[in-house]
């Protein structure tokens, strides 16, 4: 039986993850849930899914949890990274959905991979950090590592038309965000005005990394371990109308693209019924309605951030562990109104340039990287602020 965790369940992907389930039909069965706020709806996606494990963020939210259930309604309820890692890896879960927000998500995912279950990452986070370790592991259990960003999805499809060694690059494609087109300076921005994506509706950090194009360089790093490609074989281009979600080109010249509506049921729905296809409910692609498609080189000088990705890349080691955890930092602070969005990427970048790297680090030295990045760049924000 296709058994399913999700951890996220009430962010933007796990909610989404619930509606393809159900699409699915009744042998589809969510036996956990995790979630870290919003105990209310994750009272009512218990009592909807019947989930017999329950996992939250700590003992206070368990009890919160425990008052919104309706009567009758008595699943094991776990707290804290512990628990998530003691579902993810449960006997009864064939599939595990990580859809947890940053750093928080990899225990939960080396948990899975160790347990041999199939993966469908959206914690691009896992891989920033650690793609050397989750991959080496989930090669050494059997685990199936199933990509549910859009275009992590659009490489795998496309990808398998042909062979590995005939892949000559990747293609990411991004949207740009809200403010690829607004020229000058972005000093001013609100939280508001950054949220406020053209053409997707994703959760809070997310979206602030897609107009800082940050997410796009988390998904460089995260190609790179997923297709074991060199900085080299992938590239990016600028999409506005996310219909074209990634390319591949290949040695004799091809170029496969996947395309769909900018939807992410798609690519979670593929990734729970790989290798098959299933009919789904969502909007179909109308080409005809859609008219143009527009593709431009990303301005590197208007949006740095692109470039961290691949440096991460090039220096391997603990640089992801230090970018992620610096990203997360300075993004939860603009968001809290204590620096400008224009203070972002610098304090990113200020705090992979001096991390103490280690080119071979453990799990401990990993997750030591991620800490004393979180600690520098909050370290580094009261500088921005006076300049404000």
């Amino acid at each position: 039986m296709p058994n399913i965790a999700i951890l996220g369940s009430t962010g933007s992907i796990g909610r989404m993850a619930l509606e393809v389930i159900a699409s699915l039909g009744p042998d589809w069965k969510v036996v956990a849930l995790a979630a870290h706020r919003q105990m209310d709806l994750l009272a009512k996606q218990v009592a909807a899914t019947g989930a017999r494990t329950i996992g939250v963020a700590d003992e206070a939210a368990a009890a919160q949890l425990a008052k919104a259930l309706p009567a009758g309604c008595r699943p094991e309820i776990v707290a804290g990274p512990e628990g998530l890692k003691a579902i993810a890896s449960r006997d009864d879960v064939r599939t595990v959905i990580s859809a947890v927000v940053g750093g928080a998500g990899l225990g939960a995912t080396l948990a899975a991979v160790r347990a041999g279950k199939r993966l469908a990452l959206a914690n691009k986070e896992s891989l920033v950090m650690a793609g050397d370790l989750v991959m080496a592991e989930a090669q050494a259990a059997g685990a199936e590592i199933l990509p549910v960003d859009s275009e992590h999805s659009a490489i795998f499809q496309a990808m398998s038309a042909g062979r590995r060694r005939e892949v000559r690059r990747v293609v990411l494609t991004a949207s740009g965000g809200p403010f690829y087109r607004r020229f000058g300076s972005h000093a001013a921005v609100t939280p508001q005005e950054a949220l406020d994506h053209p053409t997707w509706s994703m959760g809070p950090k997310i979206t602030i990394d897609s107009a800082t194009l940050m997410n796009k360089s988390l998904e460089v790093i995260e190609a790179h371990h997923l297709f074991g490609l060199g900085p080299g074989e992938i590239s990016v281009i600028i999409h506005p109308e996310s219909t074209v979600h990634s390319l591949v080109e290949f040695i004799d010249g091809s170029v496969l693209a996947q395309l769909s509506p900018p939807d992410m049921r798609l690519p979670i729905q593929y990734a729970l019924t790989w290798p098959e296809r299933r009919p789904a409910p969502w909007p179909q692609l109308d080409l005809a309605m859609l008219g143009r498609l527009q593709f431009e080189t990303p301005d590197l000088g208007r949006f740095p951030a692109l470039a961290l990705g691949f440096e991460v890349i090039r220096r391997g080691g603990t640089a992801g562990a230090a970018l992620a955890g610096a990203d997360e930092t300075a993004v939860a602070a603009f968001l809290a109104g204590r620096i400008r969005f224009t203070d972002i990427v610098p304090t990113v970048e200020r705090v992979l340039a001096t991390h103490p790297w280690k080119a071979r680090p453990t799990l401990d030295e990993i997750l030591a990287a991620d800490a004393w990045a979180r600690e520098e760049a909050t370290r580094c924000l009261p500088s921005y602020m006076s300049s404000k």
